[in-house]
């Protein structure tokens, strides 16, 4: 399949040149509101509930609906951009998420709040791995993709810290609604400019789409996802959780079985065959899931045992922000001088041991100190991890399949924001044994000891399955 790229790789600069610095800075921008996004509303969950009357088990499907959409769409969305024009997709999806947010600033009543966080969970499906696309066909592989990737991948992360504070901040001045409507003049630059700097990349000749595998992927996806925020709530046992997950993993065996009769799968098996795209995702589903379930534990030990109010507890986590903008700044120089698998099996082993040096905090202020030298270094640690596996994944592939990896690098990095709570939630819980802060305690600790055994296991997977990964 021939495509006509934003710039071919064989033309492309060795250099940042003021156009593509400006088609990063709208990239980044736009990556960065999605990630704040994420995180923007846990702070306000009280605070909208009483003011529009949510009870309190309808509270969840704030986050719940968001994340829904976000995840399981983003695969189909990917491939859509391939196909039909990345940057139409990019622009479509910002237009949806600007309108989406100021419905959901305006809304008067639950029902209009929750639709409008399925259009934003939409356009977070569509606007991150087109944009991801867009910024690896803009730029060679190599120093400048490598570089574009750190900072994505830095900010991103950041961006996950900024949310929380972000959030406290926005609705102790002003109200809950600004944490929606933040959203609608930064859409509103991108979409100004966007279309003038960046330009379309679209197949010459577009293939059929794989309906029968968008429809068993989206569908096994939504049903996992959704088993998954169950489980949170109503346990791991509870057929809340049990039967969307049997369903969604019946669909996904289905997906499966349809790629490989099809003539134009969505996800062609040869893609998922490649090692450096398995092994890869793998490594970046623990990475996501490991990290933000570390913030969701390092919350409730904050707020819990130490009795930190929400907005301190927030404003804690500055300090691993700084760590994730370091490691993305270091992990293009590391790629560059020693390949993205060492990179990141430095970066995942450092995860490991800072995440596991938690285990030495208390239930004084005595050893409080352990908790910001332990989140920097293990922030550095992630982010190395995080932009390793974005390069690998996306490596290799001819720019016809870039919105097609990026897709799945998306729908990896959200599935394990989506998993992470609840699996450390439900494992601190069932490690609480009594009542008061020692039973707390105990459970949360017995919650890092494991985020810290995933990431060590994760980074002695990708050390085995990764070898001959991306080398430069």
């Amino acid at each position: 399949m021939s495509v006509t790229a934003t710039r071919p790789a064989d033309a492309a600069p060795a250099v940042l040149t003021p156009r593509l610095r400006l088609v990063l800075v709208l990239l980044l921008a736009a990556q960065f509101m999605l990630a704040v996004d994420f995180s923007i509303l846990n702070v306000a969950l009280p605070v909208i509930g009483a003011g529009l009357g949510f009870s309190l088990d309808r509270l969840q499907w704030i986050g719940t609906a968001f994340a829904l959409c976000a995840a399981g769409f983003t695969l189909l969305f990917g491939r859509v951009a391939d196909l039909f024009g990345r940057r139409r997709l990019f622009l479509g999806g910002l237009v949806v998420l600007g309108a989406a947010s100021l419905a959901g600033g305006l809304a008067q009543s639950p029902e209009v709040l929750l639709t409008a966080r399925v259009f934003q969970g939409l356009a977070t499906a569509a606007v991150t791995p087109a944009g991801l696309s867009l910024l690896t066909t803009s730029f060679p592989e190599g120093p400048l993709r490598e570089k574009a990737l750190g900072l994505n991948g830095a900010l991103m992360s950041a961006g996950f810290t900024t949310g929380a504070i972000l959030g406290g901040l926005l609705t102790d001045l002003l109200s809950w609604r600004w944490a929606f409507f933040i959203n609608v003049p930064v859409a509103l630059a991108v979409l100004l400019v966007a279309p003038a700097v960046i330009a379309e990349s679209r197949p010459a000749e577009r293939p059929k789409l794989d309906i029968p595998g968008a429809v068993t992927v989206t569908l096994g996806l939504l049903a996992v996802i959704l088993g998954l925020t169950q489980a949170g709530e109503h346990g791991w046992g509870a057929p809340a959780t049990l039967l969307p997950l049997a369903a969604g993993a019946v669909l996904l065996g289905v997906f499966a079985a349809v790629e490989r009769r099809v003539s134009a799968p969505l996800v062609p098996p040869r893609v998922l065959g490649r090692r450096s795209v398995a092994w890869g995702n793998l490594a970046g589903l623990i990475a996501f899931l490991t990290e933000t379930s570390l913030v969701f534990l390092l919350t409730l030990y904050l707020q819990e045992v130490l009795g930190f109010s929400p907005l301190a507890a927030g404003l804690s986590f500055g300090v691993l922000g700084a760590g994730t903008v370091v490691g993305g700044a270091l992990a293009p120089r590391l790629i560059g001088r020693f390949g993205a698998t060492r990179t990141l099996l430095a970066g995942g082993l450092t995860q490991a041991v800072f995440t596991a040096a938690l285990l030495g905090l208390g239930t004084g202020h005595a050893s409080l100190w352990l908790l910001p030298a332990a989140t920097f270094a293990g922030g550095v640690g992630n982010m190395l991890v995080i932009v390793g596996f974005m390069v690998t994944a996306t490596s290799g592939l001819a720019d016809g399949e870039q919105g097609l990896a990026t897709g799945l690098a998306t729908m990896t990095q959200q599935i394990g924001i989506t998993m992470g709570t609840p699996v450390m939630s439900a494992v601190a819980t069932a490690a609480m044994t009594g009542t008061g802060t020692l039973a707390v305690l105990g459970g949360l600790k017995t919650a890092i000891a494991l985020n810290a055994a995933l990431a060590l296991a994760g980074t002695v997977g990708s050390a085995v399955f990764l070898r001959k990964a991306h080398r430069r």
